[in-house]
């Protein structure tokens, strides 16, 4: 379903434009600095197969949101390259997409449409949507009044309920109480049981181990280490990063 070979992303280091005394003094300096990047990610390589959940650990600036952004298609990578095979349903930021001043009920049908669904379709897995979501009355009421746990059951819900193949997972999973975690982790586990593809960044190494197979450990841009979950998880536990 994902499949990168040797990806590298580079990002201009910003500069401020100079004045008119700074470029001529510094003229040399500067046309020889001018191409200057951060690496955020060199020589990756990952796989992702259908039914299968690949978690990706480090800490922050490693390069995992990154990676996630040239999967999801919103980033080119400089240097190699990515095939995506499946369409992708993100969690990548909680409220992204929803309008603060249309109901929860409205927002369902407009993420809907977006997922690549028609609004028949949205309103005929409308019930199922609010159910899962535990929202209640707060369903007919603007989102800009949800909490931020709100959210992430909202737009958890919906994203599970429309048919995704390719799930991508940023730090959701980490918000809510904690019976509403183990019930997303129940049914993301059923999706990928049924073959939904899924890359998984979590801080939380418990619910790494618990939902993924494998795991890649990135570290300044690079693929520390990679293997069985529990493994690589101890591995990471043990330096201390």
């Amino acid at each position: 379903m994902i499949n990168a070979e040797n990806l590298w992303k580079s990002f201009p280091l910003a500069r401020d434009r100079p004045g008119f005394k700074e470029f001529i003094v510094n003229a040399p300096r500067f046309f020889r600095n001018n191409k200057d990047c951060y690496w955020a990610l060199k020589g990756v390589n990952l796989a992702v197969r259908k039914g299968e959940c690949l978690g990706v650990i480090g800490n922050n600036g490693a390069g995992k949101s990154t990676l996630l952004s040239l999967v999801l298609g919103v980033a080119q990578p400089t240097k190699g390259r990515i095939e995506v095979n499946g369409k992708i349903t993100p969690l990548l930021e909680l409220g992204a997409g929803f309008h603060p001043d249309l109901t929860g009920m409205e927002n369902i049908i407009i993420n809907g449409v977006l997922l690549g669904h028609t609004e028949e379709e949205v309103l005929d897995r409308m019930n199922d949507i609010i159910a899962f979501s535990e929202l209640g009355d707060f369903i007919e009421m603007p989102t800009r009044i949800y909490s931020t746990g709100m959210q992430m059951r909202l737009a958890f819900s919906i994203a599970i309920h429309t048919d995704p193949e390719i799930l991508l997972i940023d730090e959701i999973l980490a918000v809510g109480d904690t019976s509403f975690q183990k019930k997303c982790g129940k049914a993301l586990m059923k999706l990928i049981k049924g073959g939904v593809a899924t890359v998984y960044v979590s801080r939380s190494m418990d619910a790494i181990t618990k939902i993924c197979e494998r795991v890649i450990w990135l570290e300044h841009g690079e693929i520390r280490a990679e293997g069985e979950a529990g493994s690589v998880v101890e591995e990471y536990l043990r330096s201390g990063l």
